[in-house]
């Protein structure tokens, strides 16, 4: 993966190559390998280099071959080979980034639907005075853009865009989407002015500084479900897995895989052994330290069984403390998730061995795997419940029922849409207002209202578009690209993603086992205890930091005088939460999470 940026003047001034510089620095991180310019008059590229295919070739900005077109692109087109075979096209590289050119100077913007991998692109076309911008279906690979009547920008991380524009600030509304998703989802950010490309789409910018976006691929929001039996999804679920994965695979540098130990990295890193007949494979995980979430032992009994050299690393509430700013500077945003710092010392520990890692991530949002699609029906009927007694049921709650706490907060919001993003809230609808003294400007995200179809069926639809693609993968990508690591998921080749949503529901969530299908093809290359385990997840042991290690810091951040979080929302209640969990009784972790990060990455920025 690599790091891009340009600039697009329309007041006919030219784009210095100094700024095009400052907005390379700080994507050195992405691209360590290489940097380049590009500059004609008011239009200028930047792009830092991880190389992972031509290595040797292949330096961008790179023009094509007709002189008029100009490419800055980040990813992997992992079908660049048999693309490349059918194109009567001049090249002059061995690399994926020539591909895109030609396919643009044959076909033209609507050739990115022969695309497999993950990417984010802009090209500038001369001939048609227009810059075109692209990203990936799923959304593995970030874009940011800010526009005015003067100037348009991009980069592949907001931090990149900072000196264009000069000075920042929060994004209010996009406030209550943060209380609601700890990520903001596209295409808003928390910086005012800063857009995120949606997944899936293709922006134009005009001569004349007119900027419009549109969808070029969708997951279905009508479902076209196929009639097929269980033995025969479980059939084409490992048909599609076993081609992406042997995709996956294409670079000429050295790939690895994490290995958590649950079902989903341990089936890739199995089928990465088989299509590696042997050859060396290195796996990865991290540890805490803590016997009620550690999952090594799994990890390394998988290791065991597909023969790869497994390294491991643990995470300490030091490594917390001391990393939670310089990650959140590289993350552009409060980090999501407790797991993001264990992702990043992972990423550390995979770099010393491998260039490029596959991962587990998008196969719970695909097929199914999180415990609440067993409620997802529920979730869809729980508005004829009395709201008010179900959250007296959940402030009742000891430390020990978070899990139960999680239900009972998200079936009781106001509606369907509200309560299908109750799930992963650690706020509610209600806490959002009291906090930030106010409704919501903006409405819910549109994937909680226009997926259709059966309940689980709605609540991956809006999952994949939201705690898929703002959180889970914002986070693998900058925690890796913090490490200058390539990370690639393997379920979320657009083909694997159409068939999941073929796919009937009740072989995803089926007897009460989730994600069915997925672990009945784990089943044919893994034991039974493996594929069988309960669901652990990346668990941090926040809750009990947060009353140890990290007690003296969460209290100063959001209670001393100089707060954002302090100053911007309810001081007694921000002092409530903190409280309450101290004293034992509740476990406030994901709340008091949400707004640490907040703090720290406030804190962070220029301002």
């Amino acid at each position: 993966m690599c790091g891009i940026a340009g600039v697009r003047r329309f007041d006919g001034a030219p784009v210095s190559r100094e700024l095009l510089a400052e907005m390379a620095k700080r994507l050195h991180h992405r691209g360590p390998d290489d940097s380049g310019f590009f500059s004609d008059g008011p239009i200028g590229f930047a792009h830092t280099r991880l190389s992972i295919i031509d290595l040797a070739g292949s330096p961008q900005p790179m023009a094509g071959a007709s002189g008029t077109t100009t490419i800055a692109f980040n990813g992997e087109i992992l079908n660049y080979r048999q693309l490349r075979a059918e194109l009567a096209y001049p090249f002059r590289t061995q690399g994926d980034t020539e591909v895109l050119l030609a396919l643009y100077e044959l076909h033209g913007p609507s050739a990115v639907a022969k695309l497999r991998g993950q990417f984010a692109y802009a090209l500038h076309d001369a001939a048609s005075g227009e810059t075109h911008l692209f990203r990936d279906r799923l959304g593995i690979l970030p874009l940011y853009y800010y526009a005015d009547s003067a100037v348009f920008a991009f980069a592949s991380e907001i931090k990149a865009l900072l000196p264009v524009l000069g000075s920042v600030n929060v994004d209010h509304e996009s406030l209550h989407d943060y209380l609601a998703h700890r990520s903001v989802p596209a295409p808003h950010t928390l910086v005012r002015g800063v857009r995120k490309l949606p997944p899936g789409h293709h922006l134009v910018v005009s001569a004349d500084g007119s900027v419009r976006a549109s969808p070029y691929w969708e997951l279905p929001r009508e479902p076209e479900i196929r009639s097929v039996p269980p033995a025969e999804a479980v059939r084409l679920v490992e048909e599609a897995l076993t081609a992406s994965v042997r995709d996956a695979l294409v670079a000429d540098v050295p790939v690895g895989a994490y290995l958590s130990g649950g079902v989903d990295s341990s089936l890739i890193a199995a089928l990465v052994a088989r299509e590696r007949e042997g050859g060396l494979l290195h796996t990865f995980s991290a540890g805490f330290g803590d016997p009620r979430v550690d999952e090594l032992h799994w990890a390394q009994k998988v290791a065991g069984i597909v023969g790869s050299e497994h390294h491991e690393v643990v995470v300490t509430a030091e490594d917390f403390r001391d990393g939670w700013a310089k990650l959140s500077w590289h993350r552009d945003a409060p980090l999501s998730e407790p797991a993001d710092v264990a992702v990043f010392r992972l990423a550390e520990l995979a770099r010393r061995d491998v260039k490029v890692v596959l991962s587990g991530e998008g196969s719970d949002e695909l097929f199914g795997g999180y415990p609440k699609y067993r409620f997802a029906q529920a979730t869809r009927l729980a508005g004829a419940a009395p709201s008010s007694l179900l959250r007296r049921l959940e402030k009742a709650l000891p430390a020990s029922g978070a899990r139960l706490g999680v239900a009972l907060r998200a079936i009781a919001e106001p509606s369907y849409a509200e309560r299908l993003r109750g799930w992963f809230a650690p706020f509610t609808v209600a806490e959002r207002a009291a906090l930030l003294g106010g409704p919501a400007a903006r409405p819910v995200p549109a994937p909680y209202r226009t997926g259709r179809g059966d309940a689980v069926r709605r609540m991956l639809y809006a999952d994949s578009h939201t705690w898929l693609a703002d959180n889970l993968l914002e986070r693998g990508d900058r925690m890796s690209m913090a490490a200058s690591l390539e990370l690639r998921p393997p379920f979320l080749d657009h083909r694997l993603a159409e068939l999941a949503f073929s796919l009937p529901s009740d072989v995803k969530v089926r007897g009460g086992t989730t994600k069915w299908v997925v672990k009945e093809v784990a089943r044919r290359h893994l034991p039974a205890d493996v594929v069988d385990r309960p669901k652990s997840g990346f668990k941090v042991p926040l809750d009990a930091w947060f009353r140890d290690g990290l007690r003296d810091m969460a209290y100063d951040l959001l209670t001393g005088p100089t707060s954002f979080v302090g100053k911007t929302f309810d001081r007694a209640a921000v002092r409530s939460l903190l409280d309450d969990h101290d004293s034992g009784d509740r476990n406030e972790q994901p709340r008091i999470w949400t707004l640490l990060s907040l703090e720290v990455w406030h804190q962070t920025l220029s301002w």
